[in-house]
């Protein structure tokens, strides 16, 4: 059995085929013409006509907004979009993205482009920033760090808002070793915190999600998720500080009692309970968020456990339901199709001789299943804790699945260098890489779009998913793929469907296909937990129990805390009062 993770210096590899995954720089400072700052009146004036500007937003306004925000932050950090023309903009890429529209566009490639990305380094810059905004009309749009790619990336839900990127608040303010945890500013990304807790010679580990270099706190924000026993980003944090879309700050839980030392320990304090309100939300701007970390459990060994045949998948799903519930499984694990670790290894046209667009059929599938030796279904495990604890898990969780024939199981001992096992390693123990990356490069100009719907931790719910998903995919002309991510009692049916972002005729498949995925998804009683920013208004509208009770309830939130309509207009389907039934 394996000992407990050694300390790793990364530098962002992927540990097979490197593709993508080659550094974590750039940070998406992306310096390209497009980029500008206004200059003086003058100045103003002559590019005023060029300016992507909100609705109800006039020129002026959108300029003296712009003003207050250089006073605030600096002229360095104000960067102005001079041009409303995708053409006049770099399209970036994944280590150097475009500070203004979403680097992979699903619809056409300006509609939910940015005005500005304004970048404060203190909470008190941010309130400086809020306050403008809600003086000149001017929404915002927060981004950690900008890199939930699939589901928008850093563009805004509304054109012309500007974005408020929060990358240089990036301060590890503590990490207390006996209660385990952090207190982090937005722009600490995994990597950064995995890194530091490595220098200091910490016996904290990190959860991180597939890919490191993402914020931490936006993650838990956006209820991510990663694979240890802390896989639940949002539970396993406590306490907020957020500032209100007035400008005012709030501490949530402990965090209103001044000098205590429980913020970070115990969520809740006194009380109604507010942080969910800003979770997925355009309630508030969190600037400081306490997370759990998990103490070195004393031993960790990964774990492959493969079944040959696609219809194999409801029986694993029900043993791996069944072990999770009562904690036999200590993580929260993955069921992932061939193809996508197929795809983080070679190119569609590399695997098959050529990439005519169509979707592969069962027996290309098979082919490279026994390739790899994979089998249809893979899930990766690992156990935790000393060795005789691992032992005995280990031999309930193998003695559960070898009713299944044709199961077999892999350690990291019995794989090649190739196998997706040794990322998937680093990721179970909480150590960040970029590895998924690669799986984007299944085709050519590779974009992808995530359809996340929720079920019941059963077999039967798993293979009805995998065959709507997997009909409309092949209906709209796109590889089926997915990882199912278990939790404690749900599952989060992860889709990834990649697509040629520079195809108009495809990302018109692919909005079509997605829309209808949603709608009979919903039909079975499956809504999405998370979802681009094109899709937010259809997901949101099916989660429709009496008449739309709770989308009443958001807008009454809404209208409360933020009746200038600031923060995020549209944000998962809630509309502030001034934009509300408009269409937009």
């Amino acid at each position: 059995m394996a000992p407990a993770p050694t300390a790793t210096t990364l530098g962002g590899e992927g540990t097979t085929s490197h593709r993508l995954a080659t550094t974590v720089a750039g940070n998406g400072a992306h310096e390209g013409a497009f980029k500008a700052m206004v200059g003086n009146k003058a100045g103003v004036a002559k590019n005023a006509a060029r300016y992507v500007l909100a609705p109800d937003v006039t020129a002026e306004a959108f300029e003296a907004f712009i003003d207050e925000a250089k006073q605030a932050v600096g002229a360095d950090n104000v960067h102005v979009n001079l041009s409303a023309s995708i053409e006049d903009h770099e399209r970036g890429d994944y280590l150097h993205q475009p500070r203004f529209h979403d680097f992979f566009p699903i619809d056409e490639l300006d509609k939910y482009m940015a005005s500005a990305a304004i970048q404060p380094a203190s909470v008190e810059e941010v309130q400086a920033i809020v306050r403008a905004a809600n003086k000149h009309g001017q929404p915002l749009h927060t981004v950690s760090i900008g890199r939930n790619l699939g589901y928008g990336g850093s563009s805004p839900r509304l054109r012309g808002t500007a974005i408020l990127d929060l990358k240089r608040m990036n301060k590890i303010l503590e990490i207390n070793e006996k209660s385990a945890y952090a207190l982090l500013e937005p722009g600490v990304s995994y990597f950064e915190l995995y890194e530091h807790l490595q220098k200091t010679g910490s016996n904290l580990w990190v959860d991180c999600p597939d890919i490191g270099w993402g914020s931490v706190v936006g993650n838990a924000c956006d209820r991510g998720a990663g694979y240890t026993p802390y896989g639940d980003h949002w539970m396993f944090r406590s306490g907020l500080e957020v500032v209100l879309p007035n400008g005012e700050l709030v501490r949530t839980g402990m965090g209103a009692l001044p000098d205590n030392d429980t913020w970070q320990c115990f969520p809740y304090g006194f009380g109604p309970y507010h942080d969910g309100i800003f979770s997925q939300s355009n309630l508030g701007i969190v600037t400081k968020m306490g997370i759990w970390l998990m103490p070195n459990p004393g031993g960790y060994e990964p774990f492959l456990i493969t079944v040959p045949r696609k219809e194999d998948l409801g029986p694993m799903m029900d043993i791996i339901g069944q072990l999770r519930v009562r904690m036999v499984i200590q993580n929260a694990p993955t069921v992932r199709h061939v193809l996508l670790d197929a795809a983080c290894l070679k190119s569609k046209a590399q695997w098959t001789g050529s990439d005519t667009g169509a979707p592969l059929g069962e027996e290309e599938i098979e082919k490279i299943a026994r390739e790899l030796n994979l089998g249809y279904w893979g899930f990766y495990g690992a156990l935790y804790g000393p060795e005789p604890v691992r032992q005995g898990i280990w031999q309930a969780i193998w003695g559960s699945f070898q009713q299944i024939s044709g199961a077999k199981s892999f350690f990291e001992k019995d794989v090649g260098p190739e196998s997706i096992l040794h990322s998937r390693a680093k990721t179970l123990a909480g150590i960040p890489n970029l590895l998924e990356l690669d799986w984007i490069s299944w085709r050519e100009n590779g974009a992808h779009n995530f359809f996340s719907p929720i079920s019941a931790v059963t077999g039967e719910a798993a293979v009805a998913q995998v065959q709507l998903v997997e009909e409309k995919a092949r209906k709209y002309g796109f590889d089926f793929m997915n990882t199912l991510i278990v939790g404690l009692r749900e599952l989060h049916n992860i889709n990834c469907l990649v697509y040629n972002r520079e195809s108009k005729e495809e990302r018109d498949r692919m909005r079509a296909c997605i829309h209808e995925l949603i709608d009979e998804a919903a039909a079975k009683g499956w809504g999405e937990y998370r979802t681009h920013n094109e899709f937010m208004d259809h997901v949101a509208g099916t989660y429709n129990f009496n008449n739309g009770a709770l989308a009443k309830l958001n807008d009454t939130l809404k209208d409360a805390l933020d009746p200038n309509g600031i923060l995020a207009p549209g944000k998962c389907g809630v509309w502030p009062k001034r934009y509300r039934g408009r269409n937009l």
